[in-house]
């Protein structure tokens, strides 16, 4: 470790303001190395690129997606009192919240030596907080570092050209030195947990684009109110939207930390996510090399996992919809998860407490896998309207080149953090 360890900006972050974060957070792109050649705001760096070092890189991604100890789960809901609400996928919270607690999301990232997974997702409380302290740095990278796993050798390859990247972005994303973060997330599992959600809340689903009932759904009427079904339509863009709200507030947490490390950077959308997993059509842009399928009843390409590394939680990764539907019941219910007794938590008796949960029962799971099995016959893929896997939104983070900022703009263009960070991190 190097002497300087830790380095002397981590005061900085520990004691950095709230407020200044909210309202000192700036798109801020010009990074060392880059070059705007013409327009008002030209200017050459005269500065070579700099790549974060492991501990800068570790913050950032701990700030996008570190895990924050047990959450609380939902406490009550009177439809089936007594039993605790259970509609959690993970017993970890992280630093953005996720709808009900569902939890679909990974991170990936890419910088100049490679491209890595980093995952959080099923994490344990890896934190447990004792009053107001937090560990020491050194046993904080170390409670990270196993999470992070390399998968090639060299920066994720995205040309500077459309329709890769978006043209106002060709001259600064993904260039030398700066760290690329793309949070992905599994559509196909966050809408079984939606069709969960839905039913134990007294609803199913009716095809509205098909303008078709679901065969065999009549068994399970018991189960919910057969004369208020929801559009599988809306449910579908009820999963994409809170998906996107997790990815999208997962890039926000993780910018406002470089607002507290003096680090350059913005959050964006302005790479195409299909050239991001490799469902271009190019195969010079492998992007990450997710599985994907093409129909010609789909007007794009669907990416559905990378084998191995982050795959949906449906075909062809799982033999059908109902193998999917279980394995994300056994994810909730099974040890480690949200609703296994000796799981640990916070509660002075957690096992009473996660215990208090009630199973889903193999009546349930038929019912909600009959759904999303009519989903896949009649699209060809799960979820049937909106896309198996989302990326959206991107963070990227570099070191500032501060003479750019002094040449165009008046005082204030950057915090006191960006100011002192060479000085204090490096």
């Amino acid at each position: 470790m190097d002497p300087k360890f830790p380095p002397p900006g981590l005061k900085d972050v520990m004691h950095f303001p709230m407020i200044e974060a909210l309202y000192g957070r700036r798109s801020r792109r010009f990074l060392l190395g880059a070059k705007i050649p013409e327009g008002p705001l030209a200017f050459t760096s005269r500065r070579d690129p700099l790549p974060l070092t492991e501990a800068e890189k570790m913050l950032v991604l701990v700030a996008v997606a570190g895990n924050t100890g047990w959450h609380f789960l939902i406490p009550y809901n009177d439809r089936y009192a007594p039993y605790l609400p259970n509609y959690a996928g993970a017993a970890g919270g992280r630093t953005f919240p996720s709808a009900a607690g569902f939890h679909t999301s990974e991170v990936f990232f890419t910088d100049d030596d490679g491209v890595y997974f980093f995952t959080t997702r099923d994490a344990p409380a890896l934190i447990e907080k004792k009053d107001d302290e937090l560990p020491d740095f050194e046993t904080f990278l170390k409670i990270y570092r196993p999470g992070v796993r390399k998968l090639v050798d060299g920066r994720l390859y995205l040309p500077a050209a459309d329709p890769h990247i978006e043209s106002h972005n060709h001259w600064v994303a993904n260039r030398p030195g700066s760290l690329l973060v793309m949070p992905v997330a599994d559509v196909a599992q966050h809408t079984i947990a939606c069709l969960c959600y839905y039913l134990q809340n007294g609803y199913c689903i009716y095809d509205d684009i098909h303008k078709a009932p679901i065969q065999g759904l009549e068994r399970y009427q018991h189960l919910y109110d057969p004369d208020n079904p929801l559009p599988l339509s809306f449910v579908e863009r009820y999963a994409l939207m809170e998906c996107t709200t997790e990815l999208s507030i997962a890039c926000y947490a993780g910018n406002l930390m470089l607002q507290a490390m003096g680090l350059g950077g913005w959050m964006f959308n302005g790479i195409n996510p299909y050239s991001v997993l490799g469902a271009s059509g190019d195969p010079a842009v492998p992007g990450l090399s997710f599985r994907y399928d093409t129909d010609d009843r789909w007007p794009l390409p669907n990416p559905t996992g990378l084998p191995g590394v982050f795959e949906g939680f449906c075909p062809p990764h799982y033999p059908d919809m109902r193998s999917a539907v279980d394995a994300f019941v056994q994810r909730k219910f099974g040890p480690g998860g949200p609703f296994h007794p000796a799981t640990s938590g916070p509660w002075k008796d957690s096992p009473r407490v996660r215990g208090g949960a009630q199973i889903h029962s193999e009546e349930f799971k038929e019912c909600v896998a009959l759904q999303a099995q009519h989903i896949l016959d009649h699209f060809g893929k799960f979820p049937g309207t909106v896309p198996t896997i989302l990326i959206f939104t991107y963070l990227q983070v570099h070191h500032l080149d501060l003479e750019f900022y002094n040449h165009h703009f008046k005082s204030g263009a950057y915090l006191y953090t960006h100011a002192r960070h060479m000085k204090c991190w490096h």
